[in-house]
């Protein structure tokens, strides 16, 4: 569906979350834009930089092992688009690595093919 809105950029990030809570591929697969680019920096600042496949295949793993989805929680901080590009800055709270813990999520999307598509993800813990 056309929406090239902040409105539009609100409901591609609440579809990522719901596709990433429940492990949704096939979902994943059209939001993240081929080029995806996800950081991940920790508490202590360590970095893992990863793509669209070894993203996706974090998730893989999750639905693979039957766990249960993740929380779907979502605080919405900024929302802005213009021409071909958008930012979206939010709090989650996931549990990504066994322990459920806060993190703020800086997301850059490109309108292609008719739909957002997740770009980057800049992706910093808080506790």
């Amino acid at each position: 569906m056309e929406n090239k809105t902040d409105q539009g950029l609100k409901e591609t990030v609440e579809n990522l979350i719901k596709a990433g809570t429940t492990f949704d591929l096939k979902q994943l697969e059209l939001i993240y834009h081929e080029n995806l680019k996800v950081i991940m920096i920790d508490k202590t600042s360590q970095k893992v930089i990863s793509n669209k496949e070894s993203f996706k295949t974090l998730f893989q793993t999750k639905l693979k092992n039957k766990e249960e989805p993740l929380n779907d929680w979502a605080e919405f901080h900024h929302i802005e688009q213009t021409e071909n590009k958008g930012l979206v800055i939010l709090t989650r709270r996931v549990n990504l690595t066994g322990i459920e813990k806060e993190i703020i999520l800086s997301i850059d999307l490109v309108w292609e093919s008719k739909r957002w598509q997740v770009l980057r993800e800049i992706i910093y813990a808080k506790n």
